[in-house]
């Protein structure tokens, strides 16, 4: 399967800023990436400038942006009105951003697991159906990952969206998400098939939640051949947090890894 491997700028949060992370990512051999947006004056079309000046400048497209979702996803699902259309706009603003730079999807998080019983099942349809409007809108895939602590990481909560979401639906696989939420990544898909959009690649162990790709026991022949079978035809991006590795050079021979396997 011959996928390209790309890296996602959250690998250098936070001693590198994500404007200076497209010519870091060139350097050590990477075309392609997720931009991690990490504060409120990253958002603007001013900032997007600087981002596609320097996209330009070095060659490199940006497949995803990633919004700091921690920051106001799960409070688009407020029971409190105001505050959930407030968010609600930040998260257009980060659609519009997406597609200003090229973006092909928005990876989103989106309702912690705590939050999911105060707010009816209905409302938060609803509320997926207004989120992926918008970025359909936008001209960006609105694309939901899986992860360990939101409600997107149970299966059935997968299913139904898959079910009730009318607008244009995509999936983010992220494998250590999935290995930390007890879940298999097979499951997931099972579920997300051939929605996929995005694929974060990391590794884990017995000790390590989250390692560089060949670092721990994660077996990617069986992912990808499972990947194959939907026809997956995107990118896998490299996603790890920035204490995982001590030099830069790790993250070019963890690609390298990955292409000896994938090709």
């Amino acid at each position: 399967m011959n996928m390209e491997i790309g890296l996602s700028s959250a690998c250098f949060y936070p001693k590198v800023e994500v404007e200076d992370s497209i010519q870091l990512m060139k350097r050590l051999g990477f075309d392609i990436g997720e931009l991690f947006i990490n504060t409120p004056s990253e958002f603007g079309l001013d900032f997007g400038k600087i981002l596609n000046e320097n996209k330009q400048k070095y060659d490199f497209k940006i497949n995803s942006i990633h919004g700091f979702s921690s920051f106001f996803e799960p409070l688009i699902f407020s029971e409190y009105k105001r505050r959930s259309k407030d968010m609600m706009e930040i998260f257009k603003k980060l659609c519009v951003l997406g597609n200003y730079v090229g973006a092909d999807s928005y990876t989103f998080h989106g309702m912690r697991l705590m939050d999911s019983g105060s707010i009816s099942k209905k409302s938060i349809f609803e509320i997926y159906n207004e989120l992926a409007y918008i970025a359909n809108e936008c001209g960006i895939k609105f694309s939901q990952e899986n992860v360990s602590w939101c409600m997107s990481s149970k299966l059935s909560f997968l299913e139904e969206l898959k079910e009730k979401v009318k607008y244009p639906l995509n999936f983010t696989l992220d494998i250590k998400q999935a290995n930390k939420a007890g879940t298999k990544v097979e499951e997931y898909i099972k579920i997300m098939g051939n929605k996929i959009c995005n694929f974060h690649i990391n590794d884990y162990d017995d000790e390590n939640v989250c390692l560089l790709p060949g670092k721990g026991k994660v077996d990617y022949i069986s992912i990808i051949n499972q990947l194959k079978e939907i026809d997956y035809k995107g990118i896998g991006i490299i996603e790890v947090y920035g204490d995982n590795y001590k030099e830069f050079s790790e993250l070019a021979e963890s690609k390298n890894h990955l292409n000896s396997l994938f090709y």
